[in-house]
């Protein structure tokens, strides 16, 4: 009978779940199985199942299967890890503001594993939604693959809040406001919350198209910005030139006023019917005439001119009031020979002037316009007189016809003036 010219066959068997890298990640059970077919198996050493259920970086089995035909010995290593690696999360960076994050955020995740090594770990980046409880989740994993999973918190919110403004007041006149105005901005955040609003005063430059900005924040740093429009004038119009010329119980009284004049007022002190003051005009003209005045009687006017904002500047002037005598004024204090004017009579063709000082009369002349320049030295009845100091009174009479006829009608009145020494 022929020797056995080959050893036995050997098989394994291994049952477990297969990791990475030669590793296993659940219990392995090794099954071994020999055969000779040509004689007998006589012995074996170290066949037995065998089943492996801690971690291990590496265990060996060996089965040894003799026969007739020679020793056959099969090893098997089993490298073991059933255990997920650690693994936690840490941000890039710190909050934005009181533990809020605007805008987007890194996450990256690390770990460690005693058996098989960390192989790697995951990152991510967190943008939105806007959650106050977000969570960024990410994994690592080990050289036999099991995998761990971890998660980080924080709070986002990238959207800024709503915003309204608000003015303290109401326009001042015609949609403007003519002096300083304070803003003030409000707004709403639904995810972390209003922190603050800015306010503003605008007092100028002028301008029909101001606009005041400012600005919301919310709890999570997130900033809106809002503006308001508004017209803006503190400066008065100018008025110029205030002038009054006298006439019989009334007075012209005529101004220069800018050109963002809307309205003029005039007031007159003593007023109307005695009232301290009272307004005798009202409009758009550049003049006007006051009548009612009392001879003598001194008056103050003010011309007061208004602009679209209702700032206001006027000028004031002083009046005394005249009859028919016009110039120089009853009682007016005078350094130089003045020129003497009263209203004009209809068909007069000269008029008589007569001057007269401590009850004499040192002058008369016949002009024929309505007025009198008063020279300083002139003679009358053969004497020269000269304009002294002193209380003058003076009288008009208009005439009618020619010169020769002496044909007088009333006289118009007496006025007086005062030459200072």
């Amino acid at each position: 009978m022929p020797g056995d010219p080959t050893p036995p066959v050997v098989t394994l068997q291994v049952f477990g779940a297969v990791g990475a890298n030669g590793w296993y990640t659940s219990n392995v059970t090794l099954n071994w199985t020999y055969s000779d077919p040509e004689s007998p198996v006589t012995s074996t050493t170290g066949c037995e199942a065998a089943t492996f259920s801690g971690d291990t970086p590496g265990m060996s089995r060996t089965c040894i299967a003799v026969s007739d035909g020679g020793t056959t010995a099969m090893t098997k290593t089993v490298k073991l890890d059933k255990t997920p690696p650690t693994a936690g999360g840490t941000r890039s960076r710190g909050a934005d503001s009181n533990g809020w994050y605007n805008h987007p955020v890194a996450v990256s995740f690390s770990g460690a594993d005693a058996m098989s090594g960390l192989a790697s770990c995951s990152s991510a980046t967190y943008s939105g939604p806007d959650n106050s409880a977000a969570v960024v989740g990410g994994t690592c994993r080990d050289n036999a693959g099991n995998v761990a999973t971890a998660s980080v918190s924080l709070k986002y919110d990238a959207t800024p809040p709503s915003t309204a403004s608000a003015l303290s007041r109401s326009v001042d006149a015609n949609g403007w406001y003519n002096h300083p105005i304070l803003v003030s901005f409000g707004g709403a955040d639904a995810m972390s919350g209003l922190a603050s609003c800015s306010s503003a005063t605008y007092g100028g430059p002028d301008n029909s198209v101001a606009v005041v900005g400012g600005t919301c924040r919310d709890n999570a740093g997130n900033v809106a910005t809002a503006s308001v429009s508004l017209k803006y004038d503190a400066t008065p119009p100018s008025v110029a030139w205030v002038r009054t010329k006298p006439w019989n119980r009334s007075a012209y009284i005529s101004w220069q006023a800018s050109p963002d004049t809307r309205l003029i007022e005039v007031f007159r002190a003593p007023g109307v019917k005695g009232a301290a003051s009272s307004v005798v005009y009202r409009g758009t003209a550049s003049r006007f005439r006051d009548t009612g005045l009392v001879a003598a009687r001194k008056y103050t006017y003010m011309v007061t001119g208004i602009d679209e904002a209702a700032n206001r500047a006027g000028k004031t002037v002083e009046h005394i009031g005249t009859r028919a005598l016009l110039t120089p004024a009853p009682g007016e204090r005078v350094s130089a020979p003045p020129r003497l004017t009263w209203t004009p009579v209809k068909r007069a063709r000269y008029y008589n002037v007569q001057l007269v000082l401590r009850g004499r009369r040192v002058l008369s002349a016949w002009p024929r316009a309505r007025s009198l320049q008063l020279p300083r030295t002139w003679v009358k009845d053969g004497r020269r007189h000269r304009l002294r100091p002193g209380l003058y009174r003076w009288y008009v009479w208009p005439g009618f016809g020619g010169l020769a006829a002496s044909r007088y009608g009333a006289r118009l009145g007496g006025s007086t003036f005062v030459v200072r020494p």
